[in-house]
């Protein structure tokens, strides 16, 4: 090592003592100050132009915890369970069918898919409701005979138009999950002995899973939205009583406004729960899972409540 050099790095390489620290000063950015500026302005101005309106905001209290709203939460949420279960399981099989090399259970799978995608849920369900007008009774021989009107309730008619709608977006859902495990591992399942249905249950649709389950709650809370659609063929839910309440009230707008507060209470408790099931899966996939909202809030807090300790 040369003198120059022993002068410039110090004895052993390091750096001389008396070396100032770099100050790092961040980058201005004045696009994010503006957009935020213009953000806080629309904001202003939605809140002064509802301020503006003849709205009974006390209205909405009065009747947030209504016996009927009440009601009609439950039927919500009961309408979206069976619904997403009646899809699950339909988007399973029609998955399957699917990926089938029988050229026969491939197109019905097809079909299904294409003609259910392709058309409205609002559509469909009118169609089921409306299907008394061309058939008098519904004739399944010696199992079931029946008017079609006693048949087909309003509970019926949506849970038909949901369930059987939600069908065919699952079974592309859990076709991209199924398409996602690789090829070996069905393979390697074979030529250990076990059959094809024992290697989709253990391990194919286990393995599946981190990729259907996110798009999976998406739909979930997607359908607890739609269901809404369901007031249009008499089915009493939330929004059916609301605009009830609402025209009995003279406080139609305002009852609209309680109906999406409490869908947002609704999806946000689903979200939450999406969250946690998307972190159960994704055992396995990385080393560390991602730090929870609590977890956050813990660690945030923590150095306030040290300093805290260490001043008492």
């Amino acid at each position: 090592m040369t003198a120059d050099t022993e002068k410039t790095t110090g004895t052993g390489g390091t750096p001389p003592a008396g070396a100032e620290a770099i100050k790092a000063i961040p980058v201005r950015h004045y696009g994010r100050y503006i957009s935020a500026v213009i953000a806080i302005a629309v904001l202003v101005a939605i809140i002064y132009a509802f301020s503006q309106g003849k709205i009974n905001w006390g209205a909405v209290p009065d009747y947030f915890f209504d016996n009927r709203i009440l009601k009609g939460v439950g039927q919500t949420m009961l309408l979206t369970v069976v619904s997403m279960l009646i899809g699950i399981a339909g988007g399973i099989v029609l998955a399957v069918m699917r990926l089938s090399k029988n050229p026969v259970t491939s197109s019905i799978a097809w079909f299904y898919i294409w003609f259910f995608r392709g058309t409205p849920v609002l559509v469909q369900l009118f169609v089921w409701f409306n299907l008394g007008l061309v058939f008098e009774y519904i004739n399944l021989g010696p199992i079931y005979k029946n008017y079609w009107s006693d048949f087909m309730t309003p509970f019926l008619t949506a849970l038909l138009g949901l369930g059987l709608n939600e069908a065919a977006y699952m079974a592309e859902i859990c076709r991209a999950g199924l398409l996602s495990v690789d090829e070996g591992q069905t393979e390697a399942s074979h030529a250990l002995g076990m059959s094809h249905g024992k290697t989709l249950r253990r391990i194919i649709i286990p393995q599946a899973m981190r990729v259907i389950v996110p798009p999976t709650g998406n739909e979930v809370i997607n359908m607890l939205k739609t269901t809404s659609l369901v007031s249009a063929v008499q089915y009493y839910e939330l929004l059916r009583y609301a605009q009830d309440i609402g025209q009995t009230s003279g406080a139609p707008v305002e009852m609209l406004f309680l109906a999406a507060a409490w869908y947002l209470i609704l999806t946000s408790i689903l979200s939450v729960g999406q969250y946690y099931v998307e972190r159960y899966y994704a055992r396995g996939s990385s080393r560390s899972l991602p730090p929870t909202p609590l977890q956050r809030i813990k660690t945030n807090l923590a150095p306030v409540f040290s300093r805290k300790g260490v001043t008492a």
